[in-house]
């Protein structure tokens, strides 16, 4: 199986897959950097991102899984995807960004039970599965932080 230039750059997350170590998390920041994009974090264009990464992605993770292995550190699409859910409706102030890439970048690592089952469905499905679910986590646990701090920051 080949995989085309684009598949090659949105599986791996724009290259970052390919970096040899921690790509999930060099990952994680493209999605952040893309995120800084002006007028990207508008709810329209964000949820349209998340649902176009997250189907190709889930496509382009079969031929990664294939030519690469189970869960393959290459794809790194899933890490983008799940990064962006949880910055959804987060503003764009150094403080906000990096609580929700910390507590993201802990839940992505962790991959605590019962998200971690979701690694063991098989092909695209697995590989998006647990960040998609685990972005929501980040998600709800970013805003419940913001707000407590809202007023001390």
């Amino acid at each position: 199986m080949k995989i085309n230039f684009l598949e090659k750059l949105i599986g791996s997350g724009f290259y970052t897959g390919y970096i040899k170590y921690a790509s999930g998390t060099f990952g994680s920041i493209a999605a952040l950097l893309i995120y800084l994009i002006p007028g990207f974090e508008s709810p329209v264009i964000l949820s349209t991102a998340i649902a176009l990464f997250m189907i190709i992605g889930i496509d382009i993770g079969d031929k990664f899984e294939e030519i690469y292995g189970k869960d393959p550190k290459e794809c790194t699409v899933d890490e983008v995807v799940g990064m962006w859910i949880s910055l959804i409706l987060i503003p764009k102030k150094i403080w906000a960004l990096a609580i929700s890439f910390i507590i993201w970048r802990a839940l992505d690592i962790i991959k605590p039970y019962p998200f971690n089952q979701l690694e063991k469905i098989k092909g695209g499905w697995g590989i998006m599965m647990d960040d998609v679910a685990l972005g929501f986590v980040a998600f709800i646990l970013n805003h419940l932080l913001l707000n407590l701090l809202k007023n001390v920051l």
